[in-house]
């Protein structure tokens, strides 16, 4: 049971989700940043097939997720993979700008 819990912990952290968010964010918008909503839809339908088969279980997997140290681990998370994706958003739009000026010419 408790290696159970542990591994369901871990899946948590891994994908870093609360299911409030999930419900709320389209994957497909093109202006997101967010480098989770697919890790997020996943769990979402994780969690709903968990609670189809057993209330008690998904209670227990919400009540993990929103524990404190869940949401502090994902915020921090979150937080760096926005740098990340920034970052990656400048170093395209270098790629970019250095294919029409040096390769193409305009």
């Amino acid at each position: 049971m408790l290696q159970s819990r542990a591994l369901v912990i871990a899946l948590i952290l891994l994908l870093g989700t609360t299911l409030p968010e999930v419900q709320s964010k389209s994957i497909f918008e093109k202006d997101r940043r967010d480098l989770l909503a697919i890790p997020e839809a996943i769990v979402s339908y994780f969690y709903e097939a968990v609670n189809k088969i057993s209330p008690k279980v998904s209670q227990f997997l919400l009540d993990t997720v929103q524990s404190p140290t869940v949401v502090a681990a994902r915020q921090r998370f979150v937080k760096e993979a926005a740098k990340v994706s920034v970052m990656f958003e400048q170093l395209i739009e270098k790629i970019k700008n250095l294919w029409y000026t040096r390769v193409l010419g305009y």
